[in-house]
């Protein structure tokens, strides 16, 4: 750009010169929530589910944490796979019969697989 050149008008300029927002009246709050009560009230009457975890079902979940299954292992590589939940179930359940961690009982289950595979 040259010093000599100016940027052309686009001719609202001087319009915006004389606006002040500080004079704008702000917006109140609104004050028309129904009460709990009511909208409870409305939400049974059209039978509306709620969406809330139900307190049986946390105070479950609470009760029966998952056991802790870190060891130190040596194992680095990590597999991840999509499975059935009654697989993982299943799974699970006869590592802990055993007592060994996951990654024990799947490297087992390999060596089984690999044990019984037929001869070519």
């Amino acid at each position: 750009m040259t010093a000599g050149k100016e940027r052309a008008s686009l001719g609202f300029g001087d319009e915006l010169d004389d606006i002040d927002p500080s004079a704008w009246a702000k917006p109140k709050p609104r004050n028309d929530k129904p009460a709990l009560e009511v909208t409870k009230q409305a939400a049974e009457a059209t039978g509306f589910r709620s969406r809330e975890p139900a307190k049986i079902e946390l105070a479950l979940a609470l009760a029966t944490p998952r056991q802790q299954r870190r060891r130190r292992t040596g194992r680095t590589a990590q597999l991840n796979l999509k499975l059935k939940p009654e697989t993982i179930e299943a799974f699970t359940r006869v590592a802990d019969a055993h007592g060994w961690g996951l990654g024990e009982a799947f490297e087992r289950a390999v060596d089984l697989l690999e044990r019984s595979k037929p001869e070519n």
